[in-house]
Protein backbone atom coordinates (compact mmCIF):
# COMPACT_ATOMS: atom_id res chain seq x y z
CA UNK A 1 0.00 0.00 0.00
CA UNK A 2 1.21 3.21 0.69
CA UNK A 3 4.07 2.30 2.79
CA UNK A 4 5.31 1.42 -0.02
CA UNK A 5 6.29 4.57 -1.86
CA UNK A 6 6.88 5.88 1.87
CA UNK A 7 9.45 3.58 1.68
CA UNK A 8 10.60 4.36 -1.44
CA UNK A 9 10.54 7.76 -1.24
CA UNK A 10 12.52 7.65 2.15
CA UNK A 11 15.56 5.67 0.38
CA UNK A 12 15.45 7.92 -2.40
CA UNK A 13 15.86 11.21 -0.16
CA UNK A 14 18.30 9.45 1.93
CA UNK A 15 20.36 8.65 -1.26
CA UNK A 16 19.96 12.05 -2.04
CA UNK A 17 21.22 13.38 1.21
CA UNK A 18 24.01 11.27 1.76
CA UNK A 19 22.78 9.01 4.75
CA UNK A 20 24.47 5.57 4.03
CA UNK A 21 23.48 4.47 6.89
CA UNK A 22 19.27 5.83 6.09
CA UNK A 23 20.01 4.28 2.59
CA UNK A 24 20.74 1.11 3.76
CA UNK A 25 18.18 0.78 6.31
CA UNK A 26 15.54 2.14 3.66
CA UNK A 27 16.91 -0.57 1.52
CA UNK A 28 16.77 -3.28 4.39
CA UNK A 29 13.10 -2.37 5.10
CA UNK A 30 11.96 -2.46 1.34
CA UNK A 31 14.01 -6.28 0.93
CA UNK A 32 13.04 -7.69 3.97
CA UNK A 33 9.23 -6.87 3.96
CA UNK A 34 9.33 -8.79 0.40
CA UNK A 35 9.29 -5.89 -1.98
CA UNK A 36 10.56 -6.88 -5.63
CA UNK A 37 14.41 -6.22 -5.95
CA UNK A 38 14.11 -5.17 -10.04
CA UNK A 39 11.51 -2.54 -8.59
CA UNK A 40 14.21 -1.25 -6.37
CA UNK A 41 16.90 -1.53 -8.98
CA UNK A 42 14.73 0.27 -11.37
CA UNK A 43 14.16 2.83 -8.99
CA UNK A 44 18.34 3.13 -8.94
CA UNK A 45 18.98 3.50 -12.13
CA UNK A 46 16.43 6.69 -12.97
CA UNK A 47 18.66 8.02 -9.44
CA UNK A 48 21.67 7.53 -11.07
CA UNK A 49 20.62 10.18 -13.75
CA UNK A 50 18.22 12.55 -11.94
CA UNK A 51 20.02 12.75 -8.49
CA UNK A 52 23.63 11.96 -9.56
CA UNK A 53 23.97 12.74 -13.02
CA UNK A 54 27.05 14.11 -14.59
CA UNK A 55 29.08 14.23 -11.04
CA UNK A 56 29.36 10.70 -11.50
CA UNK A 57 28.79 9.69 -15.18
CA UNK A 58 29.25 5.77 -13.89
CA UNK A 59 26.41 5.79 -11.16
CA UNK A 60 24.63 4.63 -14.43
CA UNK A 61 26.67 1.80 -15.10
CA UNK A 62 26.58 0.50 -11.50
CA UNK A 63 22.48 1.03 -11.63
CA UNK A 64 22.26 -0.86 -14.67
CA UNK A 65 24.98 -3.55 -12.98
CA UNK A 66 22.76 -3.78 -10.29
CA UNK A 67 19.46 -4.35 -11.96
CA UNK A 68 21.49 -6.94 -14.28
CA UNK A 69 23.23 -8.63 -11.20
CA UNK A 70 19.41 -8.94 -9.75
CA UNK A 71 17.74 -10.40 -12.25
CA UNK A 72 20.37 -12.90 -12.99
CA UNK A 73 20.40 -14.27 -9.57
CA UNK A 74 17.28 -12.92 -7.50
CA UNK A 75 17.30 -12.45 -3.66
CA UNK A 76 18.13 -13.08 -1.43
CA UNK A 77 21.63 -12.87 -3.10
CA UNK A 78 21.24 -10.16 -4.93
CA UNK A 79 20.17 -8.07 -1.91
CA UNK A 80 24.54 -7.15 -1.70
CA UNK A 81 24.55 -6.05 -5.35
CA UNK A 82 21.57 -3.36 -4.53
CA UNK A 83 23.24 -2.43 -0.88
CA UNK A 84 26.37 -1.87 -2.72
CA UNK A 85 24.57 0.52 -5.49
CA UNK A 86 22.63 2.43 -2.72
CA UNK A 87 25.64 3.26 -0.74
CA UNK A 88 27.84 4.05 -3.55
CA UNK A 89 24.79 6.35 -4.70
CA UNK A 90 24.58 7.68 -1.04
CA UNK A 91 28.30 8.39 -1.23
CA UNK A 92 28.43 9.83 -4.80
CA UNK A 93 28.64 13.24 -5.46
CA UNK A 94 25.27 14.79 -6.52
CA UNK A 95 23.84 16.70 -9.61
CA UNK A 96 20.65 17.79 -10.66
CA UNK A 97 21.87 19.92 -14.09
CA UNK A 98 21.03 17.14 -17.13
CA UNK A 99 17.38 16.57 -15.10
CA UNK A 100 17.06 20.43 -14.76
CA UNK A 101 18.33 21.30 -18.61
CA UNK A 102 15.97 18.32 -20.12
CA UNK A 103 12.96 19.70 -18.01
CA UNK A 104 13.89 23.37 -19.98
CA UNK A 105 13.57 21.67 -23.45
CA UNK A 106 10.45 20.38 -22.96
CA UNK A 107 9.12 23.20 -21.55
CA UNK A 108 10.53 24.84 -24.51
CA UNK A 109 8.38 22.56 -26.60
CA UNK A 110 5.23 22.78 -25.21
CA UNK A 111 5.07 26.50 -24.90
CA UNK A 112 6.27 26.82 -28.49
CA UNK A 113 3.03 27.98 -30.40
CA UNK A 114 2.70 26.71 -33.93
CA UNK A 115 4.74 24.53 -35.87
CA UNK A 116 7.89 23.25 -34.61
CA UNK A 117 11.02 25.26 -36.49
CA UNK A 118 12.05 23.10 -39.22
CA UNK A 119 15.59 21.28 -39.19
CA UNK A 120 18.52 23.49 -40.75
CA UNK A 121 19.26 22.02 -44.21
CA UNK A 122 23.11 21.71 -42.84
CA UNK A 123 22.11 19.13 -40.18
CA UNK A 124 19.44 16.70 -42.67
CA UNK A 125 20.38 13.92 -44.02
CA UNK A 126 20.93 12.95 -47.42
CA UNK A 127 20.32 9.79 -48.65
CA UNK A 128 18.50 11.07 -52.04
CA UNK A 129 20.43 12.86 -54.47
CA UNK A 130 17.50 14.81 -55.06
CA UNK A 131 17.69 15.97 -51.09
CA UNK A 132 21.64 16.57 -51.61
CA UNK A 133 19.89 19.14 -54.51
CA UNK A 134 17.80 20.23 -52.03
CA UNK A 135 20.50 21.58 -50.37
CA UNK A 136 20.41 18.68 -47.11
CA UNK A 137 23.47 18.55 -45.42
CA UNK A 138 25.38 21.13 -47.27
CA UNK A 139 28.15 22.76 -45.70
CA UNK A 140 27.64 20.48 -42.52
CA UNK A 141 31.40 20.63 -41.10
CA UNK A 142 32.24 17.21 -39.51
CA UNK A 143 33.95 17.61 -36.35
CA UNK A 144 36.06 14.31 -35.89
CA UNK A 145 37.89 15.82 -39.08
CA UNK A 146 39.21 18.99 -37.13
CA UNK A 147 41.61 19.42 -34.52
CA UNK A 148 39.60 21.66 -32.47
CA UNK A 149 35.80 22.30 -32.66
CA UNK A 150 34.28 23.97 -35.32
CA UNK A 151 31.68 26.60 -35.07
CA UNK A 152 28.57 25.62 -36.35
CA UNK A 153 24.65 25.71 -35.30
CA UNK A 154 23.07 23.75 -34.09
CA UNK A 155 19.44 24.28 -33.21
CA UNK A 156 16.87 26.57 -35.33
CA UNK A 157 17.16 29.91 -36.03
CA UNK A 158 14.50 30.45 -33.91
CA UNK A 159 16.48 29.02 -30.81
CA UNK A 160 20.19 30.49 -31.95
CA UNK A 161 21.59 31.63 -28.53
CA UNK A 162 19.39 29.12 -26.50
CA UNK A 163 21.56 27.59 -23.25
CA UNK A 164 19.23 25.38 -21.42
CA UNK A 165 21.81 24.66 -18.85
CA UNK A 166 21.95 28.25 -17.78
CA UNK A 167 20.29 29.09 -14.83
CA UNK A 168 17.61 32.20 -15.26
CA UNK A 169 19.07 35.81 -13.73
CA UNK A 170 17.14 36.84 -10.47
Amino acid sequence: GEEHYNCISALHKSMRGSDENASLYWLARMLEGGEDPLYVARRLVRFASEDIGLADPLALTQAVAAYQGCHFIGMPECEVILAQCVVYFARAPKSIEVYRAYGKVKECLRMHTGPLPPVPLHLRNAPTRLMKNLGYGKGYKYNPMYKEPVEQDYLPEELKGTDFFKEPET
